[in-house]
């Protein structure tokens, strides 16, 4: 793909964003490429931020040396730490969701549009293979979104359809030298044997071209599930107050397929997580559902009511939530007020409950209600705004008929 092709891609990407746009960058070709062709497309507009995992020595070497890239295109750039103790589990998994953690709460400080990432159709590629190993179903090979959200923050993919080769091609013309991760090359991550398997595969016909074109398809079909999805919720289902109501009937009559996708994106939109329940737990918790047993998973709680699906966060799961209050609370809160360095966020519970006596006016659950966000001062109640009247705080969250389109 030529210079001309890849501006195009990012131009049509931006097209929908007239504000400040901002920028991961690592460092490594792709996102240095997007940072350079992002400053040709929206110049004035765009600012960067690089992730400094401290994963390894050289990693904040490599994020001055983002900055010094970035101060000669004058664009403002800042370095994201993710202060973390020994990480044990999947690493790569936990870097990633504190990668786009730090750059949701970076895009909101800084009042951004959107924040572009570079992944490339060999990211696509990889993705599907993955997908194929773990034996996944439509989202699982689909591959990666070109928009997204995230902590109500929306990242764009503008380079998907764009291979790596042509990228480092158009930075060696820019006159930019990227940095390599050691990391890429580490056959200990799942990702990077998968990188290298694509090799032997494409004699055989499976290219990276391919791949990534079998992906898009695929994310064809996942988009036309996901309007289907969006039609069944606005028949059988309702949100009100941060909780989701369906129709037992309703769901019941849904092909197993949309049973299936509603309450995985239910569960995943509760709880703020980019990703669902494992295929085997959810299919449990869908069963007792539709047999009128309570279920909880993932952070919620699935009741059946009498006629209806109560789904609410579950109260065990934010016990210990606090956040100062101009932050993002449980991952999907928004809370605007006179925010204060003495005040916190964290969910109403039953002793803010008690102080709010007209709650039995609103037609809602208890259970509904001790789940949502509070404003506090110490063990002082100072607001719940979707719970009794205030006249300084107001709460939102992105509705759930959205968020079924956009992850």
């Amino acid at each position: 793909m030529t210079k001309a092709g890849l501006l195009a891609l990012m131009g049509q990407a931006l097209h929908d964003f007239d504000g400040p746009l901002g920028v991961a960058v690592s460092g490594g070709g792709d996102s240095l490429a997007a940072l350079s062709l992002a400053a040709a497309s929206a110049p004035q507009r765009l600012q960067a931020a690089t992730v400094d995992h401290r994963l390894r020595a050289e990693s904040a070497a490599e994020a001055a040396r983002v900055g010094e890239i970035c101060a000669q295109l004058s664009i403002p750039h800042q370095v994201l730490v993710w202060h973390h103790q020994t990480v044990t589990g999947n690493l790569q998994d936990q870097a990633r969701q504190a990668r786009y953690d730090l750059l949701a709460e970076w895009a909101q400080g800084r009042g951004l549009q959107a924040v572009l990432l570079g992944h490339t159709a060999e990211d696509q590629a990889e993705c599907l293979l993955m997908g194929l190993a773990r034996a996944a179903g439509l989202d699982g090979l689909a591959g990666m979104r070109p928009r997204f959200q995230h902590n109500s923050v929306t990242f764009l993919r503008p380079l998907l359809t764009a291979r790596r080769a042509d990228l480092r091609q158009y930075l060696t013309g820019q006159g930019l030298a990227w940095i390599d991760d050691p990391s890429n090359d580490d056959d200990r991550f799942t990702r990077v044997r998968f990188r290298k398997a694509m090799a032997a595969l494409a004699p055989l016909g499976l290219t990276v071209e391919t791949l990534a074109a079998s992906a898009q398809h695929l994310a064809q079909a996942r988009q036309a599930m996901d309007q289907s999805l969006q039609q069944a919720f606005r028949k059988i289902g309702r949100e009100q107050a941060g909780a989701l109501f369906l129709d037992h009937a309703g769901l019941a009559k849904l092909p197993p397929e949309l049973q299936r996708r509603m309450i995985a994106a239910a569960l995943r939109w509760i709880s703020g997580t980019p990703h669902g329940p494992r295929g085997p737990a959810l299919a449990r918790a869908l069963q007792s559902v539709l047999a009128g047993r309570d279920a909880t998973l993932h952070g919620a709680r699935l009741r059946p009511r009498r006629d209806q699906i109560q789904i609410t966060r579950e109260s065990k799961a934010i016990a210990h939530h606090q956040t100062p209050t101009g932050q993002l609370w449980d991952h999907r809160w928004h809370l605007t007020g006179p925010h204060a360095p003495d005040l916190h966020l964290a969910a109403l519970g039953a002793d803010g409950l008690r102080l709010c006596p007209e709650w039995r006016d609103l037609g809602l659950a208890r259970e509904v209600l001790i789940v949502l966000p509070a404003v506090w001062r110490g063990d002082e109640l100072v607001a719940a705004p979707l719970v009794r009247t205030e006249t300084d705080w107001q709460a939102s969250c992105r509705s759930f008929d959205l968020f079924i389109l956009s992850h």
